[in-house]
């Protein structure tokens, strides 16, 4: 109350000044003293004005909000809070929040990408809430704020999900900039990665989570890091973070090359039901349908279900590869009270398929398989499942200070029979090898943040911990025989814990951020060897060694960003990251170099040099105490393909630009260069195999009023050393894709064509010293798995 009554003192005070400079009685006084009293008057009217002045001006209130959808009633966070009349900005946070100092006027414009601009009334301390609805798509409502060190990803996640819908699990991860990947394996088993010149092969340079789960698997029977996303159905994704380089510190092993978090729909706006056919007997079915009313939506509960079955015949290959998946999903959320809301998860995978495998260059011209998509073994193939669950409760304690709790758990089975090498190690039976294994996992993740002004500088604090625990039980390497057991190449148990903890300090200050956190991980590994003494085939590297190994590490982090105006910031990034070795090759090295490290650092800027064009590139350098390559000799090598190697270093640049041409039609473009090197190899033989040096996409993509939407995009990789010397090449690709929609209210008829123009590629290649049937010597050749050849689907979308 006080703060209103002086006012109203002050206005009368120089009201009644103003009355007594001209007062009613005549000017009979004498000039000196009429003169005196004037300017005696006139100076009470300017200190009464300045004090005016001066206590509106300390009554400047900071307003605090929250942003919404309008349709679903979820928060939208990145919203961009806007003082028409200074131009001061906010942005919202995760759950849709923001607080806007030094406010002067009733009124705040409110914009995101993808939503209708509003300008909202408000009242000087009440809380506003403001609920956006959906309009066109516009860059003109991007404006690049110094809210987040990660702002720059989501400007562009915020429109690449809208422009470029995903197809499919691994269209989730092409639509990060310069992320590649390929399937060699019947579509079943997780894909190939490359990032910042790295062939992170399955995982092991790139953290992969979606919903707060993590995707990644550590001591898998395959490879270390081993990511399988395909249990994630595309069409429930909601948004998705991603960052390059290890500066995060909530992120933890594996984050080197970066990391990618998919978020789920928390409310489903539509029911729908979709239908897709496609060439090589694809068919796919999904349902999405809530089980909530709209009644219980407006009192914050949501539940649905998403369920998809997919069936393909795997394209021209001459062994059919009866690829097949099912997918189901669950999600309900509900307040427990004003401040407590609870999110409960569930969803399971299972996938079967054949696979023709890898191919080496000669078999075609020597005759061995009649063209490209022919088999030298038809017994590879797989079979994988996977279920996880997941219950998070997220509280408001009041004051700005927020509070998750997260439990999980997954159960996984994996199953994979395939041969590199043919008869180069059994001239009699053959290569051919099972990987396979059981394995339990969960964890806990604990998060409490708050934010805070002091002065003129907004302080967010973040603090964490966690645990992750892995029991594999069996974990084995088996010689088959036309998928027939012949021995035990390795057969154990293991068993992986690490737990965690980190803080993380935000702060803002007019033009600046300052972001600093530091991150300690700690890891203990067990793995018992199983395998029989009798059997001839068990490795026995393990012979005479501890079982358990531990180590710890810390990580700090420091991020620096200052924004010139709302077109221009600049960025400096800089940390250490890490990733863990495979229990197996912990324990055979007992404990040498259990978690490598990686430092890093980015400098680079985000700008808007045109309302409708944003650009954001980064020069970037890291080094890594440890690469992780794939090798053959599964035989005398403990980790499985994935294998430890030596010293690396990584330096290159990353180009993005997106523009939009009219209202309807947009541009996107991604170029990504690396220089990646072995720094203790000698020239001429430091070259990382498989690592990308040159990478770009790029599309035209258009949503018009009347429904039609789609676009046609490109994805190039340039030629890169298959082998350390560069004497084997793998050969680089150009394909083009197309999609082409027509949506209603009610309806959706699409087209989605891949290889356009029917390049011949190859997707995945490897070297491998291979023996074919009858050779009388084994030959250093690239192995290819072929790239898809033109491949058109069709789809019908129904909501209601």
């Amino acid at each position: 109350m006080k703060t209103n009554v002086l006012p109203r003192i002050l206005s009368n005070a120089s009201k009644t000044a103003r009355l007594r400079i001209f007062p009613k009685t005549s000017f009979s006084s004498a000039p000196q003293y009429r003169i005196a009293g004037l300017l005696k008057k006139m100076l009470l009217l300017i200190i009464a004005s300045l004090a005016m002045n001066f206590v509106l001006a300390q009554q400047k209130l900071s307003v605090r909000g929250k942003v919404i959808d309008s349709l679903t009633m979820e928060p939208i966070e990145s919203a961009v809070i806007t003082d028409p009349h200074t131009g001061n900005k906010s942005a919202t946070s995760k759950n849709g929040s923001f607080v806007l100092h030094k406010v002067t006027g009733d009124t705040l414009l409110v914009s995101f990408i993808g939503y209708q601009p509003k300008l909202v009334k408000i009242q000087y301390g009440k809380a506003v809430l403001i609920a956006l609805e959906k309009g066109v798509i516009s860059l003109r409502d991007v404006t690049i704020t110094n809210n987040e060190t990660l702002s720059t990803n989501k400007t562009l996640t915020n429109l690449d999900l809208n422009m470029q819908p995903a197809k499919s699990a691994q269209d989730l991860l092409r639509l990060i900039p310069g992320l590649f990947i390929a399937q060699h394996q019947g579509g079943g088993k997780a894909e190939q990665i490359f990032l910042r010149g790295f062939d992170a092969d399955h995982g092991t340079d790139v953290n992969i989570s979606v919903d707060g789960i993590p995707v990644n698997m550590v001591s898998h029977a395959h490879g270390q890091g081993y990511a399988d996303l395909h249990f994630l159905i595309p069409e429930t994704v909601s948004s998705y973070d991603f960052g390059k380089g290890p500066y995060y510190t909530d992120k933890g092993d594996f984050t080197t090359a970066g990391y990618v978090a998919y978020n789920t729909l928390n409310v489903l706006p539509q029911d729908e039901l979709k239908v897709e056919v496609g060439q090589f007997q694809t068919l796919r079915i999904l349902a999405m349908i809530n089980l909530l009313n709209e009644k219980a939506r407006k009192k914050g509960q949501s539940a649905y279900i998403a369920a998809e079955r997919l069936y393909s015949n795997g394209g021209p290959f001459a062994l059919p590869e009866h690829f097949t998946r099912y997918n189901v999903f669950g999600k309900f959320i509900t307040p427990i009270d004003s401040n407590n809301k609870l999110t409960a998860i569930i969803s399971t995978l299972k996938s079967d398929w054949r696979a023709s495998g890898e191919t080496p260059d000669r078999a075609v011209a020597e005759g061995y398989i009649a063209n490209r998509f022919g088999s030298l073994d038809t017994a590879q193939g797989g079979h994988t499942d996977r279920t996880n669950a997941s219950l998070k409760l997220t509280t408001n304690l009041g004051n700005d200070w927020v509070m998750d709790n997260q439990l999980w758990y997954s159960h996984y089975y994996f199953n994979l029979i395939s041969n590199f090498t043919f008869y180069y190690y059994f001239p009699t039976t053959g290569d051919e090898f099972r990987q396979k294994e059981t394995r339990d996992l969960g964890g806990y993740n604990w998060k409490i943040s708050k934010s805070a002004t002091v002065n003129n500088t907004t302080f967010t604090s973040t603090a964490g911990a966690g645990t992750h625990y892995d029991n594999i039980d069996p974990l084995e390497l088996d010689h088959t025989e036309n998928g027939q057991f012949l021995g035990y190449l390795q057969y154990g148990r293991a068993k992986e814990l690490n737990v965690n903890g980190y803080f993380d300090e935000t702060a803002r200050t007019g033009k600046w951020l300052f972001n600093a956190g530091i991150r300690a991980d700690y890891f203990h590994f067990f793995y018992q060897n199983l395998a029989p003494d009798s059997d001839i085939y068990a490795t026995n590297v393990f012979a005479g060694k501890s079982p358990d190994a531990h180590s710890g590490t810390i990580s700090p982090k420091f991020n620096v960003v200052y924004t010139f105006n709302d077109t221009f910031q600049l960025y400096l990034k800089a940390g250490k990251g890490f990733h863990s070795n495979d229990a197996r090759v912990v324990i055979a090295n007992q404990g040498f170099e259990i978690l490598p490290a990686a430092y890093g650092a980015d400098l680079g800027f985000n700008w808007k040099p045109a309302p409708n064009l944003f650009i954001n590139t980064a020069l970037w350098y890291l080094f890594l105490q440890q690469e992780f390559t794939f090798g053959q000799d599964l035989i005398d090598q403990p980790g499985g393909p994935v294998t430890p190697s030596g010293k690396t270093v990584r330096y290159g640049v990353d180009f993005s630009a997106r523009y939009q041409f009219t209202d309807w039609l947009f541009a996107s473009l991604n170029v990504n260069a690396a220089r990646p090197r072995y720094i203790d190899s000698l020239p001429g033989h430091n070259y990382v195999p498989l690592a990308p040096t040159l990478t770009s996409t790029a599309g035209l993509y258009f949503r018009t009023k009347s429904g039609f939407n789609g676009g046609i995009s490109y994805r190039y990789l340039h030629n890169r050393a298959a082998n350390s010397t560069y004497t084997l090449t793998a050969q680089g690709y150009f394909i083009t894709d197309l999609t082409v929609n027509y949506t209603k209210k009610w309806y959706q008829i699409g087209l989605a064509i891949e290889n356009l123009f029917n390049r011949q590629w190859d997707e995945s290649q490897f070297e491998y010293i291979s023996q074919l049937k009858g050779e009388t010597a084994p030959v250093d050749q690239v192995s290819y798995t072929p790239g898809v050849p033109f491949f058109a689907k069709l789809k019908l979308t129904v909501f209601f």
